[in-house]
């Protein structure tokens, strides 16, 4: 096999959370590019437009609702992909959501909400996927963290208690799994033009900060996730398991 393809997915299932916009649906037509078909779930929106793009790909792909708030959010969403179109091979768990306001006045629900949707769910939806992956002796999972596993942000609190979460359960579970072939990473995203930063982006000031601190001296666009989605999705990165890949323009190595 030659190394371009290792990168090819033809033919394995891959499941996108948040793929109705944004950062999951660049992910699930980069996963469709490389081969893969895709079952798109939809959250807040359905995820028909992009499974209908992924189709045109000449993939299979369908739109799946979930609420990933709920605590039985993440069963009944693997339950209905798999009597669908199978367990898949390869987990996107790219669903998040922000709530922004000050520690002390952080409304103890918002807080809950926050962490059942980026934390609980992922985890959820990795132990349900990873159950079939194990059995079947190999597999994929790859979580979106963000800097903000790494930093602690302003005016975020449970995002970033989340996010450093999702971070450390990347770890814990490939820890677990790399023995078994399945292999569990995850990419942190910098600051991309999505509609969780477009607070960020049309508050002036908090946009030239930013600006200015990344040195390639732009917000990231959804696509440039699709480079690290399809490595870490394929067999190139057979060999790479508990990563955190940041993928941000040079924030962190500034």
């Amino acid at each position: 096999m030659g190394v371009l393809d290792k990168f090819r997915l033809d033919g394995r299932l891959a499941l996108v959370t948040g793929a109705a916009s944004g950062l999951g649906a660049a992910i699930a037509v980069a996963l469709a590019e490389a081969g893969a078909n895709v079952a798109c779930h939809g959250n807040r929106r359905p995820a028909h437009d992009t499974a209908e793009y992924v189709r045109s790909l000449g993939r299979s792909a369908e739109s799946f609702a979930a609420d990933l708030s709920a605590t039985d959010g993440a069963d009944t969403l693997y339950a209905a992909v798999t009597a669908s179109m199978g367990a898949p091979e390869v987990l996107v768990n790219n669903a998040g959501m922000i709530h922004r306001d000050s520690a002390e006045n952080f409304d103890i629900e918002a807080w809950m909400k926050v962490v059942q949707v980026n934390l609980n769910s992922v985890f959820r939806l990795s132990q349900l996927a990873g159950r079939a992956m194990l059995e079947r002796g190999q597999g994929k999972i790859i979580n979106i963290a963000s800097l903000l596993a790494f930093q602690g942000g302003i005016r975020v609190p449970a995002y970033a208690a989340s996010k450093g979460g999702v971070a450390q359960l990347t770890k814990a579970l490939a820890n677990e799994w790399a023995a078994r072939n399945v292999q569990v990473n995850a990419i942190a995203p910098g600051y991309f033009r999505t509609e969780n930063t477009a607070q960020l982006q049309q508050d002036e000031t908090r946009n030239r900060q930013i600006l200015e601190r990344i040195p390639a001296g732009r917000w990231g666009d959804p696509g440039d996730l699709a480079g690290a989605a399809v490595f870490l999705a394929s067999a190139a990165s057979n060999y790479v398991t508990g990563e955190v890949l940041v993928v941000d323009g040079g924030w962190m190595a500034r």
